[in-house]
């Protein structure tokens, strides 16, 4: 058994068991017994695998895992990960505490080991109020350590750098899907948070069920699992070059004399900053307890690694940051949209309206009332963009990393566009300014990022700003698509 430090006092089991399959087992309106089905996890806890990961939205499986923690002799040894999925839209101070008390509750416990946040609207700047709601609760000792689920690096690198106590992001990292190894594993290093991988077997498609198999129709496939890995698969470049790979992994399965599925999450936990890999468990329907112990008696060699890294080369990367298939398409998930998840995302920030048909956006910094002036004005289809710091209420967010600040300000950009019916795409020009010029191509970087498919024209100078520890800011013009 191997083991994972992710803070002190919260060491976890390197293979966690996911308890997402839980809402697929309750999808059909049916409530699984707790007693019954907590009965289910002590064969895990008594092999090692002591960390099961859960959400509040995974059907009951708070209430079953609280359950066993306080009714089995072995629940004192449980570290029980869970997270937090609020609505889009504003969420206040008072809502965090409920939705963490309502977890207490569920999980019958006075601190969660380890709460996970997850944000849909990055443009929409109430995440960050969250997550420092959720910090001052950990402060307060109802939460023992916070996490993220499906940040990208940007939104990393932002909560770390403004002094959240992140220890953990909980991403998809698997053979197919390698968006975490670039700029996310940079963030991870340089600020020591750790990976939590789940969709590393695929939904069970990296198996020997499949190696060889003709491709199946989305509508043959049975859960929700297998439906959110075929659209990971199509992504990657379609079910010949997936084939190409599973030969690869099954070579390797058949020199350790191992399945398929323990060489691709062995492979997983060999990769830097990843912490422990996540697999599924249908509690009281099925076990892969021998089979995932198994994991942990594997030594890939650097020739084994080289085979996988040759058939993944032939892979389409998949598109966009960590965690985007639940923000723009496309949708990687079951559905193929949000529609499982949520019904709509609100604006931003309010439009009013103003003199002569113009509309106007407020970011609620206090500099906007006393200079007189608004974050965005529209008129007709042109849109202007004041001159954006990273400021939210009274704080300064990013600290002193200048990359951290910059996606912060486009951020800011990106919700006052939203909120006069624009987006990114719609930017024709960008100017930045930067306090120091040694930060410009940490600055300079994090635009292309955010830029790389728009190019607007833009310019970048050195200049004095206003306000001490800001490191730049950035003034934009747009024009509303037809």
């Amino acid at each position: 058994m191997e083991y994972c430090e992710l803070a002190p006092g919260l060491r976890i089991s390197r293979v966690l068991t996911g308890l997402w399959q839980i809402a697929d087992m309750e999808k059909d309106g049916t409530t699984l017994d707790p007693q019954q089905t907590a009965q289910a996890m002590e064969p895990y806890v008594a092999a090692g695998f002591t960390t099961f990961d859960m959400a509040d939205h995974y059907g009951s499986a708070e209430i079953i895992s609280g359950t066993f923690r306080n009714s089995n002799p072995l629940g004192g040894q449980v570290q029980l990960l869970t997270k937090w999925v609020p609505q889009p839209g504003l969420t206040k101070r008072e809502q965090v505490k409920e939705a963490v008390k309502k977890a207490l509750q569920r999980m019958q416990v006075e601190q969660i080991d380890l709460m996970q946040f997850h944000a849909w609207n990055y443009a929409d700047p109430n995440w960050l109020d969250c997550l420092f709601w959720l910090q001052e609760l950990k402060e307060e000792g109802c939460i023992g350590q916070l996490g993220l689920t499906n940040f990208d690096a940007a939104h990393l690198r932002i909560a770390v750098s403004s002094g959240i106590s992140v220890v953990s992001n909980q991403v998809c990292y698997s053979l197919i899907d390698r968006r975490a190894a670039g700029a996310m594993r940079q963030v991870c290093d340089a600020y020591g948070v750790k990976l939590l991988a789940f969709g590393t077997v695929a939904g069970g498609f990296i198996s020997e069920k499949w190696l060889g198999k003709p491709e199946p129709a989305m509508e043959t496939l049975s859960t929700w699992s297998q439906m959110k890995y075929k659209r990971f698969i199509d992504a990657a470049g379609g079910w010949d070059k997936f084939q190409n790979l599973l030969q690869a992994v099954h070579k390797l399965a058949q020199k350790h004399q191992v399945s398929m599925a323990n060489i691709s999450s062995r492979y997983m936990l060999d990769q830097p900053s990843v912490g422990g890999v996540i697999l599924g468990a249908r509690l009281g329907q099925s076990e892969h307890i021998t089979e995932n112990q198994r994991i942990f008696d594997i030594q890939l060699s650097a020739d084994d690694h080289k085979l996988i890294q040759n058939a993944q080369a032939e892979l389409d990367e998949v598109p966009g940051g960590c965690g985007d298939e639940y923000r723009k398409p496309p949708f990687l998930t079951a559905s193929g949209d949000l529609s499982d998840h949520l019904q709509n995302i609100p604006a931003p920030f309010e439009a009013v309206e103003a003199h002569a048909g113009r509309k106007k956006v407020f970011s609620g910094t206090s500099w906007e009332d006393m200079a007189g002036y608004c974050r965005a004005v529209r008129s007709g289809d042109r849109i202007l963009v004041s001159g954006t710091t990273a400021t939210h209420g009274q704080r300064m967010i990013g600290g002193n990393d200048a990359a951290a600040q910059t996606h912060f300000v486009i951020d800011k950009i990106q919700g006052a566009l939203e909120s006069l019916g624009a987006s990114l795409e719609d930017v024709d020009r960008t100017r930045i300014f930067v306090n120091n010029i040694k930060d410009w191509e940490a600055v300079a970087r994090a635009h292309g990022d955010r830029f790389r498919d728009i190019q607007p024209a833009n310019t970048l100078v050195e200049a004095k700003l206003v306000g001490e520890g800001y490191l730049v800011e950035i003034e934009a013009e747009a024009r509303v698509s037809v």
